[in-house]
């Protein structure tokens, strides 16, 4: 637990560097949907890459913290993280290409009508086209709680694409929810 409780109703963006407990809050605010609300309705987009950097795990998907039954919707794609993965911008900007090939073909099957979406790093779609942000929170729209997480550091880069790109989508959420809870 990370101590933090999230609100189960409107939209909460979760932010803060690697390893501050994002995905940790995100877990425990699904597991309270699921004890207070059930399963049915609810949907989990896992975008998380998990990649080992200097003996730290840098980002990890939500069944790292929470099971999550089989009668919840999951999208989960296999994630590259761009800015760790790659020794050059080009090869930063294609890493984050596939990540958003990846995530369209999940959002395109979501179901339709939600009662809560979990989005575990809510921006690695995002690093190569951040207008598409939009089409996430119209469909989170849809739901009587989204909570969602997203990284929020420079400690990654600033000034490269997959950096800027990155940040637009961030900005984007922070305009768009109800509240954000900063985790740094």
């Amino acid at each position: 637990m990370t101590g933090v409780e999230i609100p189960l109703s409107g939209s909460t963006l979760v932010v803060g560097p690697s390893n501050a407990g994002k995905t940790r809050t995100t877990a425990s605010a699904l597991d309270t949907w699921l004890d207070r609300e059930g399963s049915d309705g609810v949907v989990v987009l896992d975008f998380a890459p998990e990649l080992q950097r200097d003996g730290t795990v840098l980002g990890g998907r939500l069944d790292r913290f929470t099971t999550v039954p089989e009668s919840v919707w999951v999208g989960r794609i296999d994630a590259s993280a761009p800015r760790a993965e790659s020794e050059t911008a080009d090869g930063a900007v294609a890493l984050a290409r596939e990540n958003a090939r990846r995530a369209r073909r999940q959002m395109d099957a979501l179901p339709a009508n939600p009662r809560a979406v979990f989005v575990n790093d809510a921006t690695i779609p995002f690093q190569h086209e951040a207008a598409a942000v939009d089409r996430l929170t119209a469909y989170c729209d849809g739901a009587d709680a989204a909570v969602l997480n997203a990284f929020d550091s420079d400690e990654l880069g600033v000034d490269d694409p997959v950096s800027r790109a990155e940040r637009d989508a961030l900005n984007r959420l922070r305009r768009w929810a109800d509240r954000t809870v900063d985790l740094s």
